[in-house]
């Protein structure tokens, strides 16, 4: 059942009302930034979802960009950071080929592959007319991006008309601080802003805004499409949406602190088995915000704390099934994680300031009319330009940690590492003949970057401190023609882990 989009929004004098009733401060908004905090809900399951947090960090103003930074990864599993910038298009994304990448034109592609954030940074990232496709893929993060206007019919057409789509044996994918939005329905030849099909699992949607659309998003694509799940959902403001808000064909579900304005025709519909946890929620003008829709295979939802402002509830029939017009619950969801409500009060105002792109990433603060901004999440400096000289070379030096490598340093991944056997030692690369070097990049392992406090780094050959200083990273001094390079660490806050030490020319 398809009905017209019809373009309403929430009034900015309701919305600035209820800011001075909490007492919330309507922060300034910084420029966009770079990711920060880390995953919640059940993104934090199946061992949780990191992206590319330990790897390098590089920047794309383009789709081909993006995709050149996948495919010049040394594996399709090495950690990466792609911060993107400025408008990506179907004039500006086209397929590369590599053994790390499976891409096509068109579409960002995130295809066989692992270990990936994908960030909006500097005045900001918008995909427009172009979806994101997240395929036989797991621990990735999208964060702070705008994707507006993806089509699947008229033109251009782009990811089957979904804003961003998962399937096929996806797992652990966290969206955060995000804006999708369409401009019309099916008929305008739009699909939906957040799908998830085929063996999609522990997926979190955060702090995002979803609008303008006939379809909110699915998980699973039929009534036997029944292999997703885990998914949560809060702190998002869905607007102006049909329906699907989402569509739920069995699995797990979690909706809490979201902020539902406009739903014109059905909201959360969980069906097909799909049991759905929908807590202090905030539904506004709308339509039929929970219950089993358009099927006779009846879904189920635990409720509470929600507050139905202004909400309309059908008659029942055999395959319309509202749960209102006084929700109760049908069954009970456990939820393995700990998480914070706010109230569904304080959910408009703590929503208004918080969800979306270019709102600097800020977060609830956990009690009403409170916000924060979380704490970076440490990325490394990104690789120098030109060719890793350590590739191919030697290495050695001070006592190593039981079950490390001075080898691991020197083998182009970030999976491996060498530690000293207390909390200072040296590493070393090293040369058959004189090799100039003026830079070095100290990579630490994923789980403990921030460790190496203090260090110097000498030439061998002749003793000299080449230079000295603190905090792991890419280290510049003067160029030195030398055999035989020494990191040495001085200090640090616990046992140092270098998961590649990197040389350069230049």
């Amino acid at each position: 059942m398809r009905r017209p989009v019809a373009l309403r929004l929430l009034a900015a004098g309701a919305t600035l009302a209820l800011a001075a009733t909490i007492g919330v401060t309507a922060l300034s908004v910084p420029d966009a930034q770079a990711a920060t905090g880390t995953a919640t809900g059940f993104a934090t399951r199946n061992g949780g979802t990191t992206g590319g947090a330990g790897g390098q960090t590089v920047r794309a103003t383009t789709g081909t960009q993006i995709h050149e930074a996948l495919c010049n990864r040394a594996s399709s599993s090495t950690p990466i950071t792609i911060e993107v910038e400025g408008t990506i298009n179907h004039g500006n994304t086209f397929k590369v080929s590599g053994t790390s990448c499976n891409t096509t034109d068109g579409v960002i592609e995130l295809k066989q592959i692992s270990n990936v954030t994908l960030v909006g940074v500097g005045s900001g990232a918008v995909f427009d007319q172009l979806g994101i496709h997240i395929r036989e893929a797991s621990n990735i993060i999208i964060q702070n991006v705008t994707v507006r206007n993806v089509k699947k019919s008229g033109s251009p057409i782009s990811n089957g008309g979904d804003a961003i789509g998962m399937e096929s044996n996806v797992r652990n994918v966290w969206v955060d601080h995000v804006t999708l939005e369409a401009s019309g329905g099916e008929s305008e030849g739009f699909d939906g802003l957040f799908d998830m099909k085929n063996n999609t699992q522990y997926v979190t949607l955060s702090y995002s805004i979803l609008r303008n659309s006939g379809r909110g998003g699915l998980i699973g694509s039929s009534e036997t499409d029944l292999t997703n799940g885990f998914v949560t959902f809060h702190h998002n403001r869905y607007e102006n949406i049909d329906s699907r808000a989402p569509l739920l064909r069995g699995g797990i579900a979690h909706m809490y602190n979201n902020h539902y304005v406009s739903l014109n025709a059905s909201g959360i519909n969980s069906r097909a088995g799909a049991r759905a946890k929908v807590e202090n929620n905030y539904f506004k003008d709308s339509k039929d915000v929970l219950g089993t829709f358009y099927t006779s295979e009846a879904g189920y939802w635990q409720v509470s704390g929600n507050v139905f402002d202004n909400v309309t509830w059908s008659g029942r029939s055999t395959d319309y099934n509202p749960a209102g017009p006084n929700p109760t619950s049908t069954t009970t969801v456990s939820i393995p994680y700990a998480y914070t409500l706010d109230g569904a009060s304080c959910v408009p105002e703590i929503v208004r300031v918080t969800a979306g792109a270019n709102t600097g990433n800020r977060v609830s603060g956990g009690t009403c009319g409170s916000t924060s901004t979380p704490t970076p999440t440490p990325t490394p400096t990104p690789t120098p330009s030109g060719t890793n000289l350590s590739i191919g070379a030697g290495a050695d030096g001070s006592s190593k940690a039981d079950g490390t490598s001075y080898g691991s340093v020197i083998d182009g991944s970030v999976s491996t590492y060498w530690s000293p056997a207390g909390s200072t030692g040296r590493i070393s690369v090293k040369w058959g003949s004189p090799t100039t070097v003026s830079k070095i990049n100290v990579r630490e392992a994923a789980d403990a970057v921030g460790r190496i406090t203090t260090w110097r780094v000498v030439n061998n050959d002749t003793g000299a401190v080449l230079t000295s200083g603190s905090g792991a990273g890419v280290i510049t001094f003067p160029a030195t023609s030398l055999s035989k390079i020494n990191f040495e660490i001085t200090g640090s806050t616990g046992t140092p882990k270098v998961a590649e030490l990197e040389t350069y020319a230049g």
